[in-house]
C-alpha cells in the first residue's frame, strides 16, 4: 500500500542508501520512522526547548523556542509532503533535526562562535547538526551518534563549502557534483522559511517591537489583514493577529504545493536520482517568492535590528565569546567528558560544548566562571 501511495520520485525507505553502521531493519516501522523517533528521543532535541529563536528564553514563556519552531516546521513539511505524494516520515525527520546543532542565543550565538572558531575551521550550525547526529549523541552501545539514514543526514546538511564537503564523504558529494537532495529535504528547507517568517511576525507583535500599522504596510501581511477585517469588521487584538498569520501560512503552503507540482510535472523526474540531477523543484511561485523576500527585509529592519533585540544580542555575543576563550585558556574548566576530547582538539571540543548549551545554561555557566560568588 505504501509503495503505491508514493510518487516514483519520492525517497523510499526500502531503497535507502543505508546507515553508517549496519543495523538489523526495524520490525514495526520504516527506516525513516526510526530516524524520526531517534531524533525525538535525543538529548539535543530536548535542549531545543531552551534555545532562542528571536527572544531569549527568559524573556517570556509564550515566545517561540527552537523546539516549538522545529515542531511547526515539521507540521508544515508533512502537509506539503503528503500533498505531493512524498515520504512524510523522512520529511518530518529532516524538519525535526535541522536545528539540533544550533547554538544558544540564536543567530547571534552562531556568529559569535564562528568568529571564535575562525582560526580553527569555523563553526556552522548545519554542519554542527550533522556532527550531533553522527558523533555527539551518546545513546547506543554499538556506535556514537544516532546512526541515521543517508537521506536524513543529507537533508540536515542544507549548505556546505566545497572544503567541508570533501571531508564529509558520501553525504558531501552532492555539493561537489552540484546536485540537489531529495524533494523531502527540499520541502523541509522551505517549510523552515514559512515557519520562521510567520512566527517571527507573531512574536514581534506579542513583544510590542512590531505593531499592526507597521505590518499592514508589508504587501502579503497587509493583504491578509484587510481580508480578515472585511469579513470580521469587529475583530481586534490577538484574534486579528492569529487570523492574519493563519491565512498567510495557508497562502504560502498552498502556493508552495502548486508551484512545486508544476515544477515536478515540467521536469518529470522518474526517480530520486533524477531529482538530484534536476534544478530545485520545490519552490514558491515568482510572485510569492518576491513577497516573502519583502517580508524578510521588513523583519530584518524592524525586528532583528531593533535596539532591544540588539542589546540582548550584545550580551549574548559577549557571553559566548568569554565562555569560549575561558575554556581555551584553561581546558581544565571544561566538564570531565569534554576534557578528554579537548586533549585531541581543544577548540572543536569547546565549540561542541558551547553549542550544546541552552540559553539559560550558558548564562549560568558564564556566571560560574566569572562571578566570584558562584561555584
Amino acid at each position: 500500500m505504501r509503495e503505491r501511495a508514493l510518487a516514483p520520485y519520492a525517497a523510499r525507505p526500502e531503497h535507502s542508501r543505508g546507515r553508517r553502521h549496519r543495523e538489523p531493519p526495524p520490525r514495526s516501522r520504516s527506516e525513516y520512522q526510526r530516524d524520526r523517533d531517534r531524533i525525538i528521543h535525543s538529548t539535543a532535541f530536548r535542549r531545543l526547548e531552551y534555545k532562542t529563536q528571536v527572544f531569549v528564553n527568559h524573556e517570556g514563556d509564550l515566545f517561540r523556542t527552537r523546539l516549538t519552531h522545529s515542531l511547526e516546521v515539521a507540521q508544515i513539511a508533512r502537509s506539503v509532503a503528503r500533498s505531493l505524494q512524498l515520504d512524510e516520515d523522512l520529511t518530518e525527520a529532516v524538519a525535526l533535526a535541522h536545528d539540533l546543532g544550533h547554538t544558544p542565543f540564536g543567530h547571534t550565538g552562531q556568529e559569535a562562535l564562528n568568529a571564535c572558531m575562525k582560526p580553527y575551521g569555523g563553526f556552522e550550525h548545519n554542519l554542527q547538526s550533522l556532527r550531533v547526529v553522527d558523533l555527539l549523541e551518546q545513546r547506543y552501545a554499538a556506535f556514537d551518534g544516532l546512526n541515521l539514514t543517508f537521506e536524513t543526514r543529507e537533508g540536515i546538511l542544507k549548505h556546505c563549502s566545497l572544503k567541508d564537503a570533501r571531508a564529509l564523504g558520501e553525504v558531501g558529494e552532492r555539493f561537489i557534483k552540484r546536485q540537489r537532495p531529495s524533494l523531502e529535504a527540499q520541502i523541509a528547507n522551505l517549510s523552515d522559511e514559512i515557519a520562521y517568517n510567520n512566527h517571527d511576525v507573531d512574536d514581534g507583535l506579542r513583544s510590542g517591537l512590531l505593531d499592526l500599522e507597521q505590518i499592514s504596510e508589508v504587501k502579503i501581511l497587509g493583504r491578509h489583514m484587510k481580508a480578515v477585517l472585511r469579513e470580521h469588521p469587529h475583530v481586534a487584538g490577538r484574534r486579528l493577529i492569529h487570523e492574519t498569520v493563519r491565512r498567510m501560512i495557508d497562502t504560502l503552503v498552498t502556493d508552495l504545493i502548486r508551484a512545486s507540482a508544476r515544477n515536478i510535472r515540467a521536469h518529470a523526474p522518474a526517480s530520486i536520482e533524477a531529482v538530484r540531477r534536476a534544478p530545485p523543484l520545490i519552490a514558491f511561485s515568482p510572485r510569492i517568492r518576491q513577497e516573502c523576500q519583502e517580508l524578510k527585509q521588513f523583519l530584518r529592519r524592524n525586528l532583528y535590528q531593533h535596539y532591544r533585540v540588539a542589546r540582548m544580542s550584545a550580551k549574548a555575543r559577549r557571553t559566548v565569546v568569554e565562555l569560549f576563550h575561558a575554556f581555551l585558556s584553561d581546558s581544565r574548566l571544561l566538564p570531565p567528558e569534554f576534557q578528554g576530547r579537548a586533549r585531541e582538539d581543544a577548540p572543536r571540543a569547546i565549540a561542541d560544548y558551547v553549542a550544546g548549551m541552552t540559553d539559560r545554561y550558558a548564562i549560568l555557566e558564564h556566571r560560574r566562571l566569572f562571578s566570584i560568588e558562584e561555584t
